[in-house]
């Protein structure tokens, strides 16, 4: 820990934690599950609204096509909000990336819809830690950084689609973070204020399977069942998981009524690699588990879906970002640590791109995607200070080695 310098002091002396605080109850009040996309325009609107106090062009982008399998096997498009983006500085030298987003878990019809304090610190609400107070923050951080009339330039994305693995906003974060120096997201931080290391990638998938009806009773050797080559294909690829790679079945659609041999089923599964070359077995893995279920039980599959979240390995550059934030907390007397965690984020596509990032810069707190989830009110001023200083020290001194 060394003293912050005078114009370090100046730049961060008026963060408080009221305006930060006064705008995530405001947000958290408006209900923006990712398929409510009523709560997510009026959302985008507010977000537009405040982050206009930035000197640069605010600008809403419309959603990439996406689309789901259906129960029947069909594909079916999903409809998504828009993205916010704001560019400050375009044609500056350096140039970072802050992105977070807009969407919660929580449906329109769902029963946690207010907050409410628990305790004079402790702030329980949909979206409060994830991520409405990490935004309110992350623009707190920002306009105290403009006050220093700086020269660095700066993109910030928040999209609509998070919560849901961002496919249609993944084009859009790859093309924000090109030439990016670096990359500030703003998930809640881990219990106590620790920050994520490395990530796991994360692969969404169903397997359709096609079979062929028949008389459950009369002729049932003549129908090829989709429902259990569909159960077969589960365990199959459960029982590849190992040390590195997590494998789920999660759900399988389909069947026939009793006295038919049902002709389809569609199993659903996340795949998780710790890392690339933990990716590339997995798809090995999904091919010969298909092949050998597909001749097994004589039924065709047809495999939707991707790993929408590359693994997120530590770079030498990525080193350096941690070790610059993590100075700049110790000197601001909140001293932090990371480790490796499960979870993935847009931290994950942004890595991908080559460009270092920290992805837990938002609020401290917990519980999250349940309605216990919970924000710390005494984390948002020292983390809003912590995004100035942070990007003051990227524009002095970059990342150099």
């Amino acid at each position: 820990m060394k003293p912050l310098s005078h114009d370090e002091a100046a730049l961060i002396e008026p963060v408080g934690t009221a305006p930060v605080l006064d705008r995530t109850l405001d947000w958290a009040s408006v209900n923006s599950g990712t398929a409510n996309l009523d709560g997510v325009a009026v959302m985008a609107e507010r977000l537009g609204d405040a982050f206009s106090e930035l000197p640069g062009d605010v600008s809403l982008v419309d959603p990439e096509p996406v689309d789901k399998v259906a129960p029947d096997g069909s594909t079916v498009p999903i409809r998504h909000g828009r993205h916010l983006v704001v560019r400050v500085r375009p044609d500056a030298d350096r140039r970072v990336l802050l992105t977070g987003h807009m969407d919660t878990v929580f449906p329109k019809d769902h029963v946690f819809q207010s907050s409410q304090w628990i305790d004079e610190d402790t702030l329980n609400g949909p979206g409060t830690a994830d991520m409405k107070g990490g935004l309110s923050l992350m623009l707190e951080g920002l306009l105290a950084f403009e006050r220093t009339s700086p020269a660095l330039g700066y993109d910030v994305m928040i999209n609509s689609d998070e919560e849901t693995g961002s496919k249609s906003s993944a084009s859009l974060i790859a093309d924000l973070a090109k030439g990016k120096l670096a990359a500030l997201t703003y998930e809640p931080a881990l219990p106590g204020g620790i920050m994520a290391r490395a990530r796991p990638g994360s692969g969404n998938f169903a397997a359709i399977v096609h079979g062929k009806s028949a008389h459950a009773g009369r002729n049932p050797e003549e129908g090829r069942n989709a429902l259990v080559a569909a159960s077969d294909l589960a365990q199959r690829l459960f029982a590849a998981r190992r040390d590195g790679l997590s494998v789920n079945p999660a759900r399988i659609e389909g069947g026939a009524v009793n006295n038919t041999v049902p002709d389809l089923a569609v199993l659903h599964f996340n795949m998780r690699p710790r890392t690339p070359g933990d990716e590339a077995e997995a798809h090995a893995i999904i091919d010969d588990a298909v092949t050998a279920v597909s001749e097994a039980h004589d039924v065709g599959i047809d495999l939707h879906g991707n790993f929408g979240r590359p693994p997120k390995p530590i770079s030498a550059q990525a080193d350096r970002l941690f070790a610059l934030v993590r100075e700049a907390a110790a000197d601001l007397g909140e001293p932090m640590e990371w480790k490796d965690t499960g979870g993935v984020c847009d931290g994950n596509n942004i890595a991908a791109c080559g460009v270092p990032v920290l992805d837990t810069m938002g609020a401290c707190g917990g519980l999250i995607h349940s309605p216990d989830e919970f924000m710390l009110k005494s984390s948002l001023a020292p983390r809003a200070r912590l995004t100035a200083l942070v990007l003051h020290r990227l524009e002095r001194q970059g990342l150099a080695a």
